[in-house]
């Protein structure tokens, strides 16, 4: 009887172990050129099992030596991708940890904090802050920096003329993940000509994932915040804090309702 459940449950932890393996393989290398191919692969990988199961000779010979070229072509093209996989692995955390609302509340007050007095001596801020859609692709294209996140902080990364004050700032979790990130620009054609970059760009990388924005303008010094494309108005401080709640605390309650 042993041996009968051993045979049957056997395959099925195999392929469990495995699955999961190759998911978070994706997880990992989400928004970076890597991933795309790995999207491919997996693709390739479907077709081949199913010219397997139906005979195709031809075409699972074709599959197989493409198969083989990938493997080449992948260490060659994305091997600083890999290296730089492979060195974020040690701290890499497999499970999103979800963070309680008063820690929460304290990263909001800091952010607030900072784009307010920013914006008081006419200096610009770009904050993005990732939600469930990774932008790994971004941060990469910044300086790494991995601190905690406190007002004074974000003050002087976006001081005129400081070396990270060019580009905008990526916060994860409870972290300043990098600065002098260079975000996408929008190709809104609806875009009023008389913003500028920041603008466009705020707007670019809320249109290529789910980020929030918090920008201040260098030129009028207002606040507003970028959201799914588009700009919300802010008009005070008050109102920053409970929009910035309003959109964090449910996704933080949805991480929560996983993780239980």
């Amino acid at each position: 009887m042993y041996y009968f459940y051993f045979h049957i449950l056997k395959p099925v932890f195999e392929i469990s172990i495995l699955w999961f393996v190759f998911y978070q393989i994706l997880v990992f290398f989400e928004g970076t050129r890597a991933f795309l191919v790995l999207r491919g692969i997996t693709y390739l990988l479907i077709a081949f099992v199913i010219s397997q199961m139906l005979g195709f000779d031809t075409l699972n010979w074709l599959l197989t030596k493409i198969f083989a070229i990938s493997i080449v072509a992948i260490l060659i093209l994305f091997q600083q991708e890999l290296r730089q996989g492979l060195a974020r692995l040690g701290r890499h955390k497999i499970f999103n940890v979800s963070l309680e609302e008063a820690e929460l509340d304290a990263i909001i007050e800091e952010i607030t904090t900072a784009a307010y007095k920013l914006s008081r001596i006419k200096c610009g801020c770009l904050i993005a802050i990732e939600r469930s859609v990774k932008l790994n692709m971004y941060i990469e294209s910044g300086v790494a920096i991995d601190a905690k996140i406190s007002s004074e902080l974000i003050q002087s990364v976006f001081t005129n003329h400081a070396p990270l004050h060019d580009g905008g700032v990526i916060i994860g979790q409870d972290r300043i993940i990098a600065a002098s990130c260079l975000f996408p620009l929008s190709d809104n054609t609806n875009f009023s000509k008389i913003l500028g970059t920041r603008h466009r760009a705020a707007l670019g990388i809320t249109e290529h994932s789910d980020a929030i924005v918090v920008m201040a303008s260098e030129e009028s010094g207002e606040i507003s915040v970028a959201a799914e494309g588009k700009f919300i108005p802010i008009v005070n401080k008050e109102r920053l804090v409970n929009l910035l709640k309003s959109l964090l605390m449910s996704d933080n309650k949805i991480k929560r309702r996983k993780n239980d």
